[in-house]
């Protein structure tokens, strides 16, 4: 095959796949025409081949008749990597580093943008309350996917995860038995309620949504780098405004303030850890 129809071929693919996303945010308003081209590739096609189908224009045609393979195309398009602890360094250094400067505020808002199924969250609930701080704090747990926050908001996971997370939590500087936070049930294991009596979960999207509130924290890691730089300059500047005066922002460990529009409003408090303050 010539370079010239190879070439050819990957236009038309590309044609193809902005169809079906333009066609997607047209029809239901979900937006991904700014994710990274090689992700939504592939997922695209991994799609294609679990419907039995044979091109992007098929599934387009399926997803706009179907709403059933709608809902599992959306499912693919969010990501759902999460743990509990999940780099327990992360939350250490949240802990050491983000905890003295919460301490001295009257209330806490606390926004997690893009929560998946929540493990992260219960995390942080758990961070909280044994510095003493959860009863005056709200946690905001968002996500653009309504299947996993109804997940999240069960807080029922994986017996099987347990040891792993024990172990994250540790690393984590935990101060007490992590079984003391869950029971095991016939579905797996279950934290317990007050742990989730100062989360709201909400759906929200990122490309489209605006902000909803003024935050002392915003944890988003491990999102952008699915984005664009468009999209993620878009995304910094959500959180640049969405931010009160000091507030913290927390990345994944792939992801960084350098390099974006809003690099020099930040300071950093630790860069192995991706946590900036908002100084101007």
């Amino acid at each position: 095959m010539s370079n010239h129809s190879t070439e050819s071929q990957q236009d038309l693919e590309k044609l193809e796949i902005d169809l079906l996303l333009q066609g997607l945010y047209t029809w239901c308003g979900y937006d991904f025409r700014n994710y990274a081209y090689k992700s939504i590739r592939r997922r695209i096609w991994q799609r294609i081949h679990a419907e039995k189908l044979s091109s992007i224009t098929g599934l387009l045609e399926q997803i706009l008749h179907d709403p059933a393979c709608l809902k599992r195309l959306i499912s693919d398009f969010s990501i759902h990597v999460t743990e509990m602890f999940r780099d327990p360094l992360f939350f250490l250094d949240f802990r050491e580093k983000v905890v003295p400067q919460l301490r001295t505020y009257p209330s806490i808002r606390i926004w997690h943008a893009g929560c998946s199924t929540g493990e992260e969250v219960y995390s942080m609930a758990m961070l909280l309350h044994e510095e003493g701080i959860y009863e005056k704090t709200k946690i905001y747990a968002t996500d653009i996917n309504a299947e996993v926050l109804k997940i999240a908001k069960l807080g029922v996971f994986p017996l099987e995860q347990m040891r792993k997370y024990t172990n994250n939590y540790i690393l984590a500087g935990g101060k007490k038995a992590f079984s003391d936070y869950y029971h095991v049930t016939n579905n797996g294991v279950k934290f317990h309620p007050f742990l989730s009596k100062n989360i709201v979960f909400a759906q929200h999207n990122l490309v489209t949504d605006h902000s909803f509130n003024e935050f002392h924290v915003i944890l988003c890691r491990n999102v952008l780098i699915y984005f664009n730089k468009n999209l993620q300059d878009k995304v910094h500047s959500l959180f640049y405004e969405s931010l009160g005066k000091l507030g913290i922002l927390g990345l994944g460990d792939k992801e960084t303030i350098n390099h974006t529009m809003k690099a020099d409003c930040y300071e950093t408090i630790s860069s192995s850890q991706k946590l900036y303050k908002k100084i101007n």
